[in-house]
């Protein structure tokens, strides 16, 4: 592993969510001598990444989050190839662009997409370069015949991307665990003060602590809210739809995330509850029939399963870092985990070897 010449720290991660994961990846890779300590086993739990569906689509966000999750989120997109080429490890990682579809009834918020997509005189230069466009009937048909049966036009996305994201869980636990990282599982946590974690066994000190434990932090973090997402795994061996593709509807915005062998992703849920009860029949009827609008194959696809888990969301729905002398709290990534996580991890890198911030300084704030 390369290492850069900074000042290297004793480094506690607490929470081994996604966030977790990968800042411990990013900052091991800087020479940093790393712990980790998650209520879960390695292999399993409840951080919202085992929830996830994995896209990487900062255009797609485009047209309901603030500019600061698109530009970190093209900043990750740019930097997963990177970590997937230093694990050497198939992670399901795919890059062949999201469609954006709508039936006729709600068409006009296709179009308001557009508008906000391609009005953009700062976005030109990315748009040309990313190859987003509008599709005529004949070129969806060109671009992914099962979904020009139903729709006439679309919106392409070329080179947003997904991947599965229990496996990238597994092979940051598996990587991170061949540089013999100390990593303290089935850990409860009493506190977190100044430079020290207090597990109910014992209290470690660290030069700094970084806080990554997601909505399990909330008794630290007033403002901190769960946000319920609900997902359906499908096999569909009538379906073949290659794209991610997303379903502009009135209440939601469907996403449908292939997955090898006719298996598909089918999520939209965006439920303000700390409920972790099973699917409801409500959101269960609402996804499957937004699936079938997608294509008829789904009429017969076998339903292979149904998770529910939370988000850690604050009030305008941004991420944010709260320093307060060793102890960082890095919280507020709601659904978009795996789009932001790679470009916060390569920020916290810069802070820590330069004790300032480089791209993204309204992400941080100070814990008065």
């Amino acid at each position: 592993m390369n290492k850069s010449k900074t000042e290297h720290y004793k480094i506690a991660i607490v929470g081994a969510g996604i966030m977790g994961r990968l800042l411990a990846w990013r900052l091991l890779c800087d020479g940093h001598k790393i712990t980790l300590f998650d209520k879960d086993p390695v292999e399993q739990g409840d951080a919202a990444a085992f929830t996830a569906a994995g896209m990487l689509t900062p255009f797609s966000e485009i047209e309901t989050a603030e500019s600061l999750i698109f530009e970190m989120g093209m900043q990750s997109l740019t930097l997963w190839p990177d970590y997937i080429k230093q694990w050497q490890a198939n992670v399901g990682y795919q890059n062949t662009g999201s469609l954006i579809v709508a039936h006729g009834s709600d068409r006009a918020d296709l179009r308001r997409f557009n508008q906000r997509l391609f009005s953009q005189q700062n976005l030109k230069p990315l748009i040309q370069h990313y190859q987003c466009v509008s599709l005529n009937a004949q070129q969806l048909q060109q671009k992914d015949p099962e979904l020009a049966e139903r729709f006439d036009s679309a919106t392409f996305l070329a080179n947003e991307a997904w991947l599965s994201p229990t496996k990238v869980m597994a092979v940051l636990a598996e990587k991170l665990q061949q540089q013999n990282i100390q990593w303290h599982s089935n850990c409860f946590i009493q506190s977190l003060s100044g430079n020290k974690v207090n597990t109910s066994s014992q209290s470690y000190s660290f030069d700094k602590v970084f806080d990554c434990r997601g909505i399990g932090a909330k008794s630290d973090w007033s403002t901190l809210r769960a946000v319920r997402g609900e997902i359906i795994k499908l096999y569909a061996p009538e379906v073949s739809i290659k794209h991610l593709v997303r379903l502009m509807h009135p209440r939601y915005r469907l996403y449908l995330v292939p997955q090898p062998e006719h298996h598909y992703l089918i999520g939209a849920t965006q439920l303000e509850t700390e409920s972790c009860a099973a699917i409801t029949v409500r959101s269960c009827l609402e996804l499957l029939s937004a699936a079938y609008s997608l294509h008829s194959g789904f009429a017969e696809a076998n339903l292979i399963d149904s998770r529910v888990n939370v988000r850690p969301a604050l009030n305008d729905n941004l991420p944010k870092v709260l320093t307060k002398n060793s102890l960082i709290r890095i919280n507020g990534l709601f659904r978009h985990g795996f789009l932001l996580a790679p470009a916060i991890a390569e920020e916290i890198s810069y802070w820590l070897q330069h004790n300032k911030t480089n791209k993204f300084a309204t992400l941080f704030c100070e814990d008065k």
